[in-house]
């Protein structure tokens, strides 16, 4: 059973924009080594394991992989949400701000 709590586990403190670091951090969303794909891993994982406490074990590791995308997204909004378009354009967010604006 879950609880929703409207606050982060872990807060996320950002002092200044910085698209570049953002940029950085976005990855995190896909790719091999990304939050998404891990969780997708454990979630598929689950259906062969042998015991029925093996299966929750991946799932709830799957659904905290799938909550570590909050933190990512969090972050990103932070790195960015201030940023004007120079510093957008300059750090490769060009495309990206002319489409979803600051």
């Amino acid at each position: 059973m879950w609880v929703y709590v409207k606050h982060l586990e872990h807060p996320i403190k950002v002092s200044r924009p910085d698209p570049a670091f953002a940029k950085l951090v976005i990855t995190q969303y896909g790719g091999p080594d990304g939050e998404f794909s891990a969780s997708w891993r454990y979630l598929s994982q689950r259906y062969t394991m042998p015991t029925r406490q093996t299966k929750a074990i991946c799932t709830d590791i799957g659904t905290e992989e799938l909550a570590h995308l909050e933190m990512v997204a969090t972050m990103v909004h932070m790195l960015t949400r201030d940023a004007g378009p120079k510093q957008m354009e300059a750090a490769g967010w060009g495309g990206h701000y002319v489409q979803h604006g600051p």
